[in-house]
């Protein structure tokens, strides 16, 4: 099975401190990390920090598993895109930490810090939702396929569902891009043991639900709910592609 055959695109949403960025940050390395909140500090990640302005990606020598773009304008966004499209560099994953803080930053772009004008949330709509398929499209690269894009997204309440938090069409059509669309949250629940307190467990939830946008097209082979043992990309890959009866492991050298 070639590296295309074993790609996964998701698009991760809920509430502040649910654990988007740490399940984002188990795509597999190296990886590169596009960095809008300033999260990546908090992370369990050994990282290289890579300004795509003024130089290459770092080459892999053992002493890194994450690059780190720290993004402080649109334009740094489309710097990374462009090597990663050109198919010269070490990366496997892409992970956007997150799009809603990438979407202010190409806003800042096209309007400054002044009131919008009509036609700039129509250019805004154009380029958000271009830069989402051209980045899922990383997965599919003729000679250098990512094996995982990972999004993360604020979430917002909106005609009465949780939804990504993206402005305009982009909220609406940005969950059909993906494999996965994902709401991760925690939940509470009371302790078999009476003497101790409740638990806290963290779930993604990627089936269709009423509350909140989600949604798959892996064939339910991930259920409907990702639990918290599991909540880790490379995992939700391997499971994807061995429970797919239509797909078959290409033999190495050896034959195994």
């Amino acid at each position: 099975m070639t590296d295309v055959d074993r790609t996964l695109s998701i698009i991760i949403h809920g509430p502040s401190k649910a654990g988007k960025s740490t399940l984002a940050a188990t795509a597999p390395g190296p990886r590169v990390l596009l960095d809008a909140e300033h999260g990546h500090k908090f992370l369990p990640l050994n990282i290289t920090y890579w300004d795509p302005a003024i130089s290459a990606p770092p080459e892999v020598d053992g002493t890194w598993n994450t690059a780190v773009v720290v993004v402080r304008d649109y334009e740094t966004v489309l710097q990374v895109y462009r090597y990663l499209q050109s198919g010269d560099h070490p990366f496997k994953s892409l992970i956007m930490d997150s799009i809603s803080e990438i979407q202010v930053k190409c806003l800042e772009k096209l309007a400054g810090r002044d009131q919008v004008k009509m036609q700039q949330w129509g250019e805004l709509l154009r380029h958000m939702t271009g830069l989402m398929r051209d980045i899922r499209d990383l997965t599919m690269h003729p000679t250098n396929p990512l094996s995982a894009v990972v999004i993360t997204a604020m979430t917002t309440h909106k005609d009465g569902m949780w939804r990504p938090y993206l402005q305009g069409q982009s909220a609406t059509s940005a969950p059909y891009y993906f494999d996965i669309c994902g709401y991760i949250t925690t939940e509470e629940y009371p302790h078999p043991d009476p003497t101790q307190g409740k638990y806290t467990v963290r779930r993604l939830y990627i089936g269709p639900n009423k509350e909140f946008v989600s949604g798959e097209r892996v064939g339910g082979r991930l259920g409907m709910i990702v639990e918290q043992d599991e909540l880790n990309i490379k995992t939700m890959i391997d499971r994807i592609y061995s429970a797919n009866p239509n797909t078959q492991e290409t033999p190495n050298k050896e034959g195994n």
